[in-house]
């Protein structure tokens, strides 16, 4: 009894493929979610790609911070190429279908962008606490190779931390191939598992939950000290500028540390499928969309660096970006 069972077990855990979440089953919903997921797309990556570009051509732009912005364009970028496209595909195709290996490839490279974009959000605050509270020695401290071992060191730390969870998940059979999510995302793929080995892969999640609330503070306390310096400058644009900088970062890393908490979170919880969905969306599509805007189109050397890539005064650039979504 028990010799049948365990073999049909291992038949009902050999996955070839994954079926994905289906947004609605009527022709015409399919249709509206590609079209939206289209310009969502299409939007963050002709921001990204401007911010990118820009900071490639443009000379004055060949700095710390705009170093930093040009990586996390690409890892935005690279984030949302992950996930969307298939997605879209799958819609536009009337399917629902992932291979095991595209499922595998997704979790890695997904992970991978997006723990580098957190680090890189850590490096960026530490980068504007140095620019305003240490301003006399921030080019001794950020230098070109300081900025080039840190940006590597985000990139390798993401790429062990994507290997190691990929690795983490795959590793145990599934009883299911139907993933509650419209990409592969390891909350719901451990919620497939049929081995308590996914235990394991749950309590490093819910440890590195932890550790991203602990950033999260780190965060909160180095922009206490910057405000607190920013409200001591007699400088009342000074002030302004600062403030105009740091606040949306400070809001951007927020609202993605609180929706991936919690859309991770949900694993040990009865949330909705629908709810999980809101999170997901927010934690991986709203940021990229966001950050050419609040990082970039901002700020006025930002401004002029695009304006002088696509030729045009910076009084068309500022009409043009008003019109991003």
């Amino acid at each position: 009894m028990d010799v049948s069972r365990d073999k049909s077990l291992a038949n009902q855990s050999s996955v070839s493929e994954f079926l994905l979440l289906e947004f609605s089953k009527v022709r015409e919903r399919q249709i509206l979610h590609f079209v939206i997921f289209l310009v969502l797309y299409l939007a963050t990556v002709l921001g990204n790609l401007l911010i990118i570009s820009a900071v490639v051509f443009d000379h004055r732009l060949h700095r710390p911070m705009y170093f930093f912005l040009m990586n996390l364009a690409m890892q935005d970028l690279g984030q949302v190429s992950v996930i969307i496209p298939k997605s879209m595909a799958n819609s536009l195709m009337n399917t629902r279908h992932i291979s095991y290996s595209g499922c595998v490839a997704q979790v890695l490279f997904f992970v991978f962008f997006i723990s580098s974009d957190f680090i890189l959000l850590i490096v960026m605050a530490y980068d504007r606490y140095v620019a305003i509270c240490n301003p006399l020695q921030y080019q001794m401290i950020m230098n070109r190779r300081a900025c080039t071992e840190m940006v590597a060191t985000v990139w390798i730390t993401a790429l062990l931390y994507a290997g190691l969870h990929t690795s983490s998940t795959f590793a145990t059979p599934f009883c299911s191939n139907v993933v509650s999510q419209f990409f592969c995302e390891i909350p719901q793929l451990l919620k497939l598992s049929c081995s308590s080995i996914n235990q394991i892969e749950t309590g490093v999640l819910m440890l590195f939950a932890v550790i991203g609330l602990g950033c999260f503070i780190f965060i909160v306390v180095t922009y206490v000290q910057i405000f607190s310096t920013v409200l001591r400058m007699p400088s009342v644009q000074g002030r302004q500028k600062a403030f105009s900088t740091c606040l949306p970062h400070l809001i951007v890393f927020s609202m993605f540390m609180v929706t991936g908490w919690f859309s991770h979170l949900s694993l040990t919880t009865n949330n909705t499928s629908n709810v999980n969905l809101i999170f997901t969306c927010m934690y991986s599509m709203v940021p990229p969309l966001l950050n050419p805007m609040i990082y970039s189109m901002r700020n006025k050397e930002m401004k002029a660096g695009l304006s002088n890539l696509v030729g045009l005064r910076t009084s068309s650039m500022i009409i043009l970006c008003s019109f991003l979504p």
